[in-house]
């Protein structure tokens, strides 16, 4: 059974053991809550039946467990025990043996993913990591097998939007979900394309990134920047989109570790 998010690292994973293994000898499944964005359930949809193989769509509830609803720096931590606690009696009832994830070599030596940490207790497998595959590799991989997703952007989860300590509710990630949504619709309509787009829920203000070649262009146009909404103020972050900026909120990220 593949934890397959809709990214490409776990979507290699799933291709990989296609080519390995066979369709019918192989499960995706998505964990489906309020932090998983309606169109990335639907593109994990697509790939799964482009390969041929069973989609399982479990539901998880990690508001649900007071560690990850708390949103400090350990959440996702709370957020793969979660996923791999539903995963494996679903992979037992389907007489898999293995769960594995698209943790890669760079995340190993990222020094701060709690998660991994929780996916390793549960005794998942990282058929990438193991392999020494870094994010680069894992994508040109994608691109040489033609699958559809080689290019995708990465997409964090909902939950890591919001800012650490601020607590996760539903209606928090819905408020996300729904800015992030309107604020590339008018990015399309006025001709405009950022690959990567976050909007950051810091709680009263949104801190939008957007890739740095068009954070300038954003920052004189009023107009796109109030298609974010739900907000007291809407503030463009000058840096532009990296990913895992949220961790440049903590003070001490090894504590978390």
């Amino acid at each position: 059974m593949v934890a397959f998010s809709g990214g490409v690292d776990s979507g290699v994973v799933l291709a990989g053991a296609v080519r390995a293994l066979g369709s019918t000898r192989v499960i995706a499944a998505t964990a489906v809550s309020g932090s998983l964005p309606g169109d990335e359930l639907q593109a994990a949809r697509r790939f799964a039946t482009e390969l041929g193989v069973v989609h399982l769509t479990p539901s998880t509830d990690e508001l649900a467990r007071p560690g990850y609803q708390a949103n400090d720096g350990d959440r996702c931590y709370f957020c793969k025990a979660e996923l791999l606690d539903v995963l494996r009696p679903l992979a037992d009832e389907h007489d898999l043996p293995f769960v594995a994830t698209g943790t890669n070599a760079d995340d190993l030596k990222a020094g701060f993913r709690p998660g991994i940490r929780a996916a390793a207790e549960r005794n998942a497998i990282t058929p990438l990591a193991d392999a020494g595959l870094t994010k680069d590799v894992v994508r040109q991989i994608a691109r040489d097998w033609s699958l559809s997703l080689w290019d995708k952007p990465a997409s964090a989860c909902l939950s890591s939007r919001i800012a650490f300590g601020i607590k996760i509710s539903p209606a928090r990630l819905a408020r996300v979900e729904r800015a992030e949504r309107g604020l590339r619709s008018a990015l399309r309509m006025a001709g405009l394309r950022s690959e990567n787009l976050r909007v950051r829920d810091l709680g009263d203000i949104a801190r939008v990134e957007v890739d740095a070649e068009l954070t300038p262009t954003l920052a004189t146009r009023p107009d796109l920047l109030a298609a974010v909404i739900g907000f007291d103020c809407v503030e463009l972050d000058p840096a532009g989109f990296r990913s895992g900026a949220m961790n440049e909120l903590l003070t001490d990220p090894a504590r978390f570790r």
